[in-house]
């Protein structure tokens, strides 16, 4: 496995090769991260992986400075699966003083952009510069952040880049949270306790199958349940994972979304209906 830390290396390692498959990660990889560099060996020749803690998509006030970092055993994780690059910049080599913002309208604007003013121009311009860097043919990410998915399936349609995007399902712990690398900040009894948002997920999909003319009910019902479960809900809805509109009544193809804050952390989940 090559690890590269400059843009120029990494062009140069990556150079000529036919078939390059890309998984970019803040860090701090767990097993989500490892079902998207497997599924990555499995299509495509040649496996990038990026490990690089992007602060434009942090807000002000947000865990920057706190965000796990564990480059050490990521390295190793991404060698033990097979990785074959990992491109390892810093903030200067990203950057380099760049004016430049990418701004998709639309499956930004609400839910995540709503909450987070700033953050998908922060992880769409990120994603641009690494796409054009490591030259994919295939890219791919966890449906753990359906929003940032909407996002960067509407940039790669708009800006016509010759890149297949690939989503790979939620992958949980043994309770049901979402793997998440901030979930380093729970406990293990916390994490017990977070993964009943996974559960009211369940809940309310069950409702909409048996009710699908009677979301507005059910939602209220699931966030009036979070609340009684101690956590401070940001939103529960139903959308077009497209778009990020709210769908109402149900239909297949639709996905429930949730974020809320518990014990401090604020976590994020879907699930398809």
């Amino acid at each position: 496995m090559r690890v590269c830390g400059t843009i120029a290396e990494v062009r140069a390692v990556l150079a000529g090769e036919p078939e390059v498959g890309f998984v970019p990660t803040m860090g701090a990889l767990h097993a989500g991260h490892v079902a998207l560099v497997q599924k990555c060996r499995e299509e495509c020749k040649k496996t990038a992986v990026s490990i690089f803690v992007n602060p434009t998509q942090f807000a002000p006030g947000e865990d920057l400075d706190k965000y796990p970092r564990r480059t050490e055993s990521d390295l190793e994780l991404c060698e033990s699966n097979g990785a074959d690059v990992v491109f390892l910049p810093t903030v200067d080599e990203m950057y380099r003083g760049s004016l430049t913002t990418v701004h998709v309208t639309g499956p930004s604007e609400l839910w995540e952009g709503a909450e987070r003013p700033g953050h998908f121009d922060g992880v769409a311009t990120v994603v641009l510069k690494l796409f054009h860097i490591v030259q994919p043919v295939r890219a791919y990410f966890g449906l753990k952040d359906l929003q940032q998915c909407a996002v960067l399936r509407q940039m790669v349609k708009d800006l016509d880049l010759a890149i297949g995007l690939r989503f790979v399902e939620t992958v949980r712990d043994e309770f049901g949270l979402a793997l998440s690398s901030r979930n380093d900040y729970l406990s293990s009894s916390v994490r017990l306790e977070a993964s009943n948002l996974h559960r009211c997920l369940q809940a309310c999909r069950e409702a909409l199958l048996r009710q699908p003319n009677n979301v507005k009910s059910i939602i209220q019902e699931g966030r009036s349940t979070l609340v009684h479960q101690g956590f401070g809900v940001s939103y529960l809805a139903l959308v077009d994972p497209v778009s990020m509109q709210e769908e109402a009544p149900a239909r297949t193809g639709l996905r429930l979304i949730v974020a809320a804050r518990f014990h401090g952390v604020r976590l994020i989940d879907n699930i398809a209906l």
